[in-house]
């Protein structure tokens, strides 16, 4: 356990959260013995890292309680999988096989990827393969599981016992024409086998059966044993009702939804979860992340780029700002892990609260020197043309036979990530400037001037070195255009890494023949 003055004075959200939780909730949690998490999921597309990031942030909350309180805890990840699909996702092969099917609940589709027996199923699938790949504890739960097994039975009965009351929370927030044909219960045709959104035209609240107006033809039902679903707002509601949920977080999309669910879980008798909104993610033209659009960066592509532990870092800071997510975050924010990993061993308990590794590795970050940066890895293999990460560390090893792949873990990973990101990001991308005549001259000097060093002197004192040549050769007003000029004829980027500490690493003979190759 941590300093008890410290766990209530720090400011790392997660602790901020969880105090606030147990001090809302006392009696309740008092009462149960334990504490309900949940995120949501709605299978109608791939899972995004939106949906991953709900379960890494609440994580990161049952961390902090761990370090607090110790008390029972589930965490329950639930997939709105009865849901009927209202559209056909862009990222989809097969495409036929939803259109055909639109309208069905999510488990009632075909896979259009053959691999499982459903839709939902196969989305249901992706999302427990990534979570479990990450070592996230947590119960799965099937909306059409609960509903055809009957556990939601007796909640379903207390929304019809309640209907009126439901009926006056939602109808003044629905369009006039919405209004005429709203009914909390969806019943699933038994011909077409889709859920329908049709008007009711009886209802017995006794026996728990409906009667619906399905264009001119009566549809009865009982609510119950999954003949019907609940439209989303009361179904929201039913599930915090039915598993005594205590916290949920939600993107800031869905505040007014929450608002409405809060309302009808009271109605239903129980007192709604402490909620969280938090900001949404954006791709790089900053517009919303959309499962159906399949926009932004999808969770296999930062895996193949970087480690979950990079994407849990994404995930922490400031969860009420906007963030862009594509791939040329990767990069970025893998070096700012490492940054962060080296900085924990040397501070105090207080700042290492505050550290991000602390809430991403539960306390326990791992230690190891950091060689060198992702960005400038990226630089590296291009470089060397290594293709795979057992040509990349001989090159490697040329220059630093002390480093070990078996004692630099993070590193070692590193590099199988580099190269991917580089052959899929970086490479396609490349535009290789030209030197121009005076351009070429001063480069020529640079390479005169790493003639004549030591391969032994310090990074910092070969930048000098760099630095100089520059000022030499007519950039002592704009060092950053002499820089800008080594990457662009060096990398065929705009940005590279810090010259010195690459000649530094890749060598002073090789770097001396990679500039020469470029500018011949």
């Amino acid at each position: 356990m941590l300093d008890n003055n410290l766990i209530q004075t720090t400011s790392s959200w997660p602790f901020v959260e969880i105090r606030k939780l147990l001090k809302d909730r006392t009696e309740i949690i008092k009462k149960k013995g334990k504490i309900t998490f949940q995120t949501g999921y709605g299978p109608s597309g791939l899972p995004h890292i939106g949906t991953f990031g709900e379960v890494a942030r609440t994580t990161m909350m049952i961390n902090a309680l761990n370090h607090i309180q110790k008390i029972d805890h589930e965490l329950i990840t639930f997939s709105d999988d009865m849901d009927g699909l209202r559209k056909v996702p862009e990222n989809i092969p097969n495409e036929e096989i939803l259109i055909k099917n639109l309208g069905k609940p999510l488990t009632a589709i075909p896979d259009p990827f053959e691999k499982f027996k459903s839709f939902g199923e196969h989305n249901n699938e992706k999302l427990k393969e990534f979570l479990k790949k990450f070592k996230f504890e947590f119960i799965f739960k099937s909306s059409t599981e609960n509903y055809k097994q009957g556990v939601f039975n007796d909640s379903l009965m207390r929304v019809i016992e309640k209907y009126d009351d439901i009926m006056n929370i939602i109808m003044p927030t629905l369009r006039e024409e919405r209004r005429k044909t709203y009914c909390p219960f969806l019943p699933i045709c038994p011909k077409t086998g889709k859920v329908l959104e049709i008007p009711l035209i009886n209802i017995d609240k006794k026996k728990g059966k409906v009667v619906f107006d399905n264009n001119g033809e009566k549809l009865e039902t009982e609510i119950l044993n999954g003949n019907c679903k609940l439209q989303w707002k009361v179904d929201w509601a039913m599930r915090w009702f039915t598993f005594d949920v205590d916290f949920e977080m939600y993107g800031k999309d869905l505040i007014e939804s929450a608002i409405l669910s809060s309302k009808i879980c009271k109605t239903l008798g129980k007192t709604p979860p402490n909620g969280f909104a938090y900001e949404l993610f954006l791709d790089e033209k900053g517009e919303k992340i959309s499962k159906s659009k399949g926009n932004g960066i999808s969770i296999e592509d930062w895996l193949r780029y970087a480690s979950p532990e990079s994407l849990a870092l994404y995930m922490y800071p400031n969860p009420k700002r906007a963030k862009k997510l594509y791939s040329e975050v990767v990069p970025k924010t893998v070096d700012e892990y490492l940054s962060y990993i080296e900085k924990y061993p040397s501070q105090d308990t207080k700042d290492q609260i505050q550290n991000p590794v602390w809430h991403i590795h539960n306390g326990k970050p791992p230690q190891e020197k950091i060689i060198m940066p992702f960005s400038m890895l990226l630089n590296l293999v291009g470089s060397s043309n290594a293709d795979n990460k057992e040509i990349l560390w001989k090159f490697i090893n040329r220059f630093h036979q002390e480093i070990n792949p078996k004692d630099y873990k993070i590193f070692n990973s590193l590099t199988e990530y580099a190269i991917n990101y580089f052959k899929d990001k970086v490479e396609p991308n490349k535009k290789f400037k030209k030197p121009n005549k005076v351009e070429k001259k001063a480069l020529e000097n640079l390479i005169i001037k790493l003639k004549e060093i030591d391969q032994t002197l310090k990074p910092e004192e070969i930048q000098t070195h760099v630095y100089n040549v520059g000022k030499e050769n007519g950039y002592e007003k704009n060092l950053r255009d002499w820089f800008k000029l080594i990457y662009e004829v060096v990398f065929g980027e705009e940005n590279g890494p810090r010259m010195g500490f690459f000649i530094s690493f890749f060598g002073l003979k090789e770097t001396i023949e990679l500039i020469n190759d470029k500018i011949k």
